[in-house]
């Protein structure tokens, strides 16, 4: 299966991909620089009984690069029919996401990191803009 990229790339110049199932429509940055998937709080608190918080804390790099110690939740969400499962840091990065959404126009959900893009088998297909999954 491929997932597009074109769309996210032509409207903000950012690699997104949108959410469809239960929790549709939201828009998560393909981030290969990124070591953790991030949810954002505000996000979290919107849909919170569709979480499973673990009792992990994880301690990642915020945008002003400090560390920050942040609860690890389980999600699932559904890209293109097919549903993946991973655990995400809740980061509250209300100012960067702000300035995109002021720069863009689009809302930015969370981010997938290359954890994220390994563990699910997702390739990243830079000549064709897609994502190829193994579904």
């Amino acid at each position: 299966m491929e997932i597009p990229l074109i769309l996210g790339l032509q409207k903000t110049g950012l690699p997104l991909i949108i959410t469809s199932g239960k929790l549709k429509n939201l828009c998560f940055l393909i981030d290969t620089g990124a070591t953790n998937n991030i949810l954002f709080t505000y996000v979290y608190e919107h849909f919170k009984d569709e979480f499973r918080v673990l009792e992990d804390k994880q301690r990642i790099m915020g945008i002003e690069g400090e560390y920050k110690e942040t609860p690890v939740i389980e999600a699932t969400f559904n890209f293109e029919g097919t549903d993946y499962t991973s655990t995400f840091s809740v980061f509250d990065g209300s100012d960067a996401i702000m300035q995109v959404q002021e720069e863009t126009g689009v809302q930015i959900h969370g981010i997938l990191s290359t954890d994220f893009l390994v563990k699910n088998k997702w390739i990243l297909d830079f000549d064709k803009l897609t994502i190829k999954t193994t579904e």
